[in-house]
Order: C-alpha cells, then structure tokens, then sequence
C-alpha cells in the first residue's frame, strides 16, 4: 500500500541515472532510490509497490526481476498478528513462509503446500541474523512506547482476511505461525525461483483474534514505520 511505501521514499532520495525500470502489470508502482553508499559506491534500492494480494505482488516482483537482479528481496510492510505472543506493534521476520489458505491435503500435500512446490519457504539465514542485532533501530522507531519486540518464525499470507470470527481454524492448522499479511509467501516464491534470497519484515498493525485485554489494533502508518526501520538498517 502506499503508507507502506512512504517511510522508505521519506528517508531516501531518487537515485539519479538508475537504469529504467519496467512498468508494473498491477496497481502499483516502481522508482529506484539511493541507500546510503559504502566504500564499493552507491547502491540502489528498488522500491516496488505491487498492490494488495499474492497476485498482484507475484507480478510485480516478476517483472522487476526481468530488469534487475537484486542481492536480497524483502517483504516490508504491515501484517496481522496470530501468535499468541504477538502485539500489536510488534515487527515479524520470517524464519520460513508458507500459503494460509492453500489445501491440498486430499492429495497428500502438508497443509499450506501448493502441488509440486516446497512444503516452507525458507528466510535468508544471513539476514535474519542480522536482522536480530537491529533492536535498536526497533526501538528508535517507536519512541512513545519503547516496547515492540521481534519475533522470527513461520509467517503466513494468503487472499483471505483472517479476523477474529475465522481465526481459530488457522491457528489450529498452523499453529507456530506469529502473522499473515496477502504477498509475502507469494514473493517467497518467486525469490525462490529466481534463486534470489529472500526475507519478510512485516510490522504488526492489528491482531486477527484478539485477547482479552490486548490492544488489537494500531495505524498502518506505524507499523510500516517499524518495518521500514528494521529493514533500512539491515540494508545500511
């Protein structure tokens, strides 16, 4: 969504003289920006926004990837969180990946395993290293509460909404998962075919089944900016 895009536009500026970029099949968009250089030279942060949805998010990542060849795909953004140790404000990073809605178990399929593909998607291992000693670029982007936390395990996405009335069965069904959001499996996937590394970040901006006295919900807006963070100092 654009208020997922906006934190990374905010704090970096174009990259002047980047090679064009393809035109995206969906409703998103595509602009290259300049991460702070290191002693090699500049480097280049291609910021695409796919639109909502394992589609429109498996497009767009195809498209780019026939253009560039990224040393790292990451997922950032906003998720729903489902473990029961997950807070609103909390940020996600993904160990392995796998579909919410996806059911071929009358074939004989693990659940959440598309026919012929992996049972999981693995997390880039270097990075989610990395990414656990970045708390303090958490911390930073969360002054007035100081107290989101990092969790790394198997995150979901899927088409469907999971809310509080539907919950149940995909907790049930997965019940290591800490979030779901609608892109991330599906750009694992095409990383994974593209032999790209990949890692999900996804800030936690509401619970899909809330307990009792939790805080269930907070504004995209924030939980973008704490994914933005984490991954703009991974990037760093």
């Amino acid at each position: 969504m654009p208020q997922e895009a906006q934190p990374f536009v905010e704090a970096l500026e174009p990259l002047e003289g980047a090679d064009p970029l393809p035109p995206l099949p969906g409703p998103g968009g595509v602009v290259s920006l300049a991460l702070p250089p290191v002693p090699a030279g500049p480097r280049e942060l291609v910021l695409v926004r796919s639109g909502i949805g394992l589609v429109n998010a498996a497009a767009a990542l195809a498209t780019v990837l026939t253009a560039v060849r990224p040393e790292i795909v990451v997922s950032a953004g906003t998720a729903g969180g489902l473990g029961r140790q997950v807070e609103v404000g909390d940020v996600c990073v993904s160990d392995t990946l796998s579909y919410t809605d996806a059911d071929a178990t009358a074939f004989g399929y693990a659940p959440g395993q598309v026919p012929g593909m992996p049972v999981l998607y693995a997390g880039d291992t270097r990075s989610l290293d990395l990414l656990g000693g970045r708390l303090e670029a958490l911390r930073r982007a969360t002054p007035s509460s100081g107290a989101a936390r990092l969790h790394r395990g198997l995150m979901l996405a899927g088409q469907s909404f999971v809310t509080a009335q539907n919950v149940a069965g995909t907790r049930e069904t997965f019940p290591a998962s800490l979030s779901t959001d609608m892109e991330s499996t599906a750009l694992a996937q095409v990383a994974a075919g593209a032999g790209v590394p990949f890692v999900s970040v996804r800030g936690v901006s509401d619970l899909c089944g809330p307990e009792a006295g939790q805080e269930f919900h907070i504004g995209v807006e924030e939980a973008a900016a704490r994914s933005a963070a984490l991954v703009l100092s991974l990037l760093a």
